[in-house]
């Protein structure tokens, strides 16, 4: 069946059937391979993209039920503001090792920085929640959140 799909401020139009995830609509269908596959049941993160601006797992997300969202993707974050102050950010502090779960990192963090300008440690914990990083990084994560929001740290403003 066809589906005609809002993502980066384009229309693309897919022949897919409604179940499939709209993970793998952008990464096999359309070639957007910088959302990953990271364990299929929505609890790593890895595959996290906005749907009307809110962070969703694309791997849990039918192509079916998206009817007129608005998706954005990891290759387009960084024409947003806060989006590109978060890649500032991660790069600054040197957040990556393997990177495999950063799309997934980024695009959480832009979430809560477009509802919260100046989150808490404590909302920063709850909002990146779930979003698994097999290397560890979660302290220069979270380094890399408050300095994107120009939060202080640690006797110093970001």
């Amino acid at each position: 069946m066809g589906y005609r799909l809002e993502i980066n401020g384009a229309v693309h139009e897919v022949d897919v059937p409604a179940e499939m995830p709209l993970l793998w609509v952008l990464r096999d269908e359309l070639g957007l391979v910088g959302t990953k596959y990271g364990c299929g049941r929505g609890l790593c993160g890895a595959c996290t993209v906005h749907v009307d601006g809110a962070a969703q797992r694309s791997c849990l997300l039918r192509v079916g039920s998206l009817g007129k969202a608005k998706i954005r993707t990891i290759e387009q974050i960084g024409a947003t503001e806060i989006g590109a102050r978060l890649q500032r950010a991660w790069l600054e502090i040197d957040v990556m090792q393997c990177g495999y779960c950063q799309a997934g990192q980024i695009m959480t963090a832009c979430a809560l920085l477009s509802r919260t300008s100046q989150p808490s440690d404590a909302e920063i914990n709850a909002a990146m929640t779930g979003n698994i990083c097999r290397c560890a990084c979660y302290h220069r994560i979270r380094s890399a959140i408050r300095t994107a929001a120009g939060v202080e740290e640690a006797g110093h403003v970001a």
